[in-house]
């Protein structure tokens, strides 16, 4: 992340000199401090971001996909003037860290035809507009991707 930031501040200086090079880096290295301080941001995070970056390419390419089948699905519903029967169902999604919690949530939400009400640690209250959409939530692609994902330090070890 240093190296981003003083990537950055070389960028948006449009221009390279050797004052603004030792200048860039005393301000990454302020910044990086903020960020670890402030926000708890360390190495151990950013050896987890980096190492799931090609899952979470897959996940949002399966989001994608999800929201195009649920857009369909909705379309026909729509097309052929069926009275959907919408259902709340409440589910644990087993998923352990916040941040998978609350991508679930919001890609749930992103997906036509349903939305999250509800969502505190693992626990879900989703509204489905059709009791298709509520079936296999609990392990949907979302949960099995999102299960797949690495995170090396403890929830609540953040400052």
């Amino acid at each position: 992340m240093l190296v981003f930031f003083f990537l950055l501040w070389i960028i948006l200086n449009g221009r390279f000199t050797l004052e603004l090079a030792l200048l860039g880096i005393v301000i990454a290295a302020a910044v990086f401090a903020f960020s670890h301080a402030v926000f708890g941001y360390s190495l151990v995070t950013e050896t987890d971001i980096l190492r799931n970056i090609p899952l979470m390419i897959v996940y949002i390419l399966n989001l994608i996909l999800e929201i195009i089948k649920a857009a369909l699905a909705v379309m026909k519903v729509v097309i052929t003037g069926r009275r959907p029967d919408p259902v709340i169902i409440e589910f644990h999604s087993g998923l352990k860290d916040e941040v998978s919690n609350v991508f679930l949530a919001n890609s749930i939400t992103l997906t036509p035809g349903t939305y999250t009400i509800f969502q505190e640690g693992d626990h879900f209250k989703v509204h489905c507009l059709m009791e298709e959409f509520s079936e296999g939530m609990e392990e949907s692609s979302f949960v099995r991707l999102l299960r797949k994902v690495r995170v090396s330090r403890k929830e609540g070890e953040r400052k």
